[in-house]
């Protein structure tokens, strides 16, 4: 399922607006003011654009939602197994075959399209109700290292970057890496997705797991070191505590509360994983692999 169609004026746009995306997160001096606002009205214009796009993409499959909650958390947890870009063959192949050069394209992909989930978990978080916003402030805690330097979950991907001496220039990297980036951020940076961005964050610790499991064993058979690869390791364990406090204390607290919610919270899970499926699509192509998709990742 292509949200937008694989053509140059869709990188184009996304790659233009990962660029400003890049600027837009970055620390910064006060400078001409009226100008950037000039800038930003355009930006948010095409942001919104390209997020109301996957929008009506989704919108198929989003006819038998239902929003009774104990229906509603049974239907959102088997996305798992049968949700877009679920159970894509390029990652046993990660794990299993992939050279030292291609798990490097690879990451480099990866870690260009990391929009950072701590950072996506702050804005996310802001005016939800009390019980979702400290269980987002746990997760945030966790995503921190608890406090510890070593432990902070984006540092470790940084390290993997350092390792395979990984330096993504905006040019490098495939339009569906920019445009999964910019998905993300622009459902977190905007109250008006809020419930989206719940969604699509809470099926990404859901469905985590099992991919990097295969990234890790890839990186081990590659005789990378275990500090290295730690980013991955933890992440097999960890993501599956965090999906089940995610579903339990965040999404179906909202959806009791107001069954309506249901909806664009189902909504920005399929966003999330629609857009990784044309990531995982896109990277065996530029790999060259033939690989059979399976019934999962088909749909």
């Amino acid at each position: 399922m292509n949200y937008i169609a694989p053509t140059a004026s869709a990188a184009n746009l996304h790659k233009h607006l990962a660029r400003y995306n890049r600027q837009r997160m970055s620390l910064d001096q006060p400078s001409d003011w009226h100008a950037a606002l000039e800038e930003e009205h355009d930006m948010r214009l095409l942001e919104g654009a390209l997020i109301e796009q996957i929008r009506k993409t989704v919108s198929p499959l989003l006819g038998e939602v239902p929003e009774d909650p104990d229906a509603f958390m049974e239907w959102f947890e088997a996305l798992r197994d049968y949700g877009p870009g679920q159970g894509d063959p390029l990652f046993p192949w990660l794990g299993e075959q992939a050279s030292d050069d291609e798990m490097r394209w690879f990451l480099s992909q990866e870690v260009a399209g990391e929009a950072g989930f701590d950072d996506l978990v702050a804005l996310t978080q802001i005016r939800l109700p009390a019980q979702v916003k400290l269980e987002l402030a746990r997760n945030y805690w966790d995503e921190m290292g608890r406090g510890n330097l070593r432990g902070m979950h984006g540092p470790m991907l940084a390290r993997v970057a350092e390792a395979f001496d990984i330096r993504p220039a905006i040019d490098d990297i495939v339009w569906e890496s920019h445009a999964l980036a910019n998905l993300m951020l622009g459902l977190a940076a905007n109250r008006r997705y809020a419930y989206q961005s719940i969604g699509a964050l809470g099926v990404i610790e859901m469905t985590a797991p099992t991919r990097v499991c295969h990234v890790d064993a890839g990186l081990r058979r590659l005789g990378v070191e275990p500090q290295v690869r730690q980013y991955f390791s933890i992440h097999a364990a960890l993501d599956i505590r965090h999906s089940e406090a995610w579903n339990q204390e965040a999404i179906r607290p909202l959806v009791s509360e107001n069954p309506e919610l249901a909806r664009p919270i189902a909504e920005g899970a399929l966003m999330r994983l629609t857009a990784g499926a044309e990531c995982f699509k896109r990277y065996r192509r530029e790999l060259g692999l033939c690989l059979p998709e399976s019934a999962e990742a088909e749909n």
